[in-house]
């Protein structure tokens, strides 16, 4: 983590409901979000391996949620010292907390379609 990216989250609002439900405002309200933190999830980590993953993102379109949800707490950028440079996103423990609110939703997704238990983005727990 950087020092710009500390010196960011430690101008954001500390995280509380009222946080977490603006968080899920937002994944709600983006096409792509659920399929980026899906793919970290299942273990997709670099950026290029993301974008080859998630069939029709666009590099800005997944930069954009990259860098909003580390600013959010969701997940952790790590940066390699390499030559080229090698950059990695994880999530965190509140992304991990946070993935289980996704997960219900997407069961109640599968209950409606009928397909009990199946979901099209199902993570391990």
């Amino acid at each position: 983590m950087t020092d710009s990216d500390k010196k960011l989250l430690g101008i954001m609002p500390k995280l509380n409901s009222q946080r977490v439900d603006m968080l899920l405002e937002e994944v709600i309200g983006c096409r792509w979000t659920i399929s980026v933190l899906g793919a970290v999830a299942k273990g997709v980590r670099r950026p290029g391996a993301l974008e080859r993953h998630i069939e029709g993102i666009s590099t800005k379109v997944l930069s954009d949620r990259l860098r909003h949800f580390t600013r959010a707490g969701i997940f952790e950028r790590v940066q390699f010292p390499e030559i080229p440079p090698r950059v990695e996103y994880r999530l965190t423990e509140f992304g991990k907390k946070f993935m289980r609110l996704l997960r219900e939703v997407e069961k109640l997704q599968a209950e409606l379609n009928g397909e009990k238990g199946k979901s099209p983005h199902a993570t391990p727990r």
